[in-house]
């Protein structure tokens, strides 16, 4: 009887590996696969780190430029950069799942590898409730369900524990500096300052239009915030965030409240993000102290 349940459970395994898949997209469009992608092509840093963090990594075949998390990343091939898909080096790899971030330098190319035949999945998440449902939907699409759900459920709830401590403390205005020449801030609407709202933050320019806006030095005078951040690369400082020093009416100046944060741990929409968010809450605690102090 035994030997009968053990052949039945090995004719089962083929079915499931088989079987149909299909999610939504970021953009509502219904995909479905006749089975689980084998391999996977990425077109954005952060979708390689989903897939990994999806356990989808052992499946993926090309990514794109500055793929550099985690370690593995690194090893595969480039097929893509901000601005440009090599369309012939996508096809070559025979992908049975793109998944991109359609950007204005890269849809047109995004739309031919769907008109080709190629099953494309686009994501922008804009929300950090996003990121764990990205991750499971990608779990989805490569058969990695399991290990999708572990990885989206461990986010949620390191999310809210962050919440639950910092979102409610006395505010603190931040800036958030992307850039210098033009000066480039987010807005409401990024990712970004949905973090700065998880720590207690607002971010002074939360209400302009464009998600990346570029700002002059005199909006940022008049926002006149308690808190500068600027991106950095890796843990280096940009030598532009100290030139705010020259401006002693700032409260961030006043208070030595300019600080630098890694790129990577908050533009990218992937589980480091809360890396990111627990150094910056930590910022905005110290920039409470420095508030009783005067």
């Amino acid at each position: 009887m035994r030997w009968r349940g053990l052949i039945f459970l090995m004719l089962c395994v083929p079915a499931v590996a088989g079987a149909e898949v299909g999610v939504r997209d970021d953009y509502g469009q219904q995909m479905r696969l006749a089975k689980p992608a084998q391999r996977i092509v990425s077109l954005a840093p952060h979708l390689t780190e989903l897939l990994f963090a999806a356990g989808a990594g052992s499946q993926v075949v090309g990514v794109s430029e500055h793929s550099d998390y985690p370690a593995q990343a690194t090893q595969l091939p480039r097929i893509a950069s901000a601005t440009r898909v090599d369309l012939e080096a996508v096809l070559a790899l025979e992908p049975d799942l793109v998944v991109a971030w359609p950007q204005a330098a890269t849809r047109r190319a995004i739309d031919r590898l769907e008109a080709l035949g190629l099953p494309t999945y686009r994501s922008e998440p804009r929300t950090l409730e996003e990121v764990p449902g990205t991750i499971e939907r990608l779990g989805t699409l490569a058969g990695q369900r399991a290990t999708a759900q572990q990885a989206a459920d461990a986010f949620r709830r390191r999310a809210g524990a962050l919440t639950r401590r910092y979102a409610a403390r006395a505010a603190v205005r931040v800036f958030y500096q992307v850039w210098s020449r033009p000066i480039v801030t987010v807005n409401g609407e990024h990712l970004i300052s949905r973090v700065i709202n998880l720590c207690g933050g607002r971010n002074v320019f939360a209400t302009l239009p464009l998600i990346a806006p570029e700002i002059d030095r005199e909006a940022v005078l008049a926002a006149n915030p308690e808190v500068i951040i600027a991106s950095g690369t890796g843990d280096l400082r940009p030598v532009w965030l100290d030139d705010w020093r020259d401006f002693s009416q700032l409260h961030a100046v006043q208070s030595n409240q300019l600080y630098a944060m890694p790129a990577d741990l908050l533009q990218r929409h992937t589980p480091r993000i809360l890396d990111g968010a627990e150094r910056l809450c930590m910022l905005l605690v110290a920039a409470r102290a420095q508030r009783a102090a005067r």
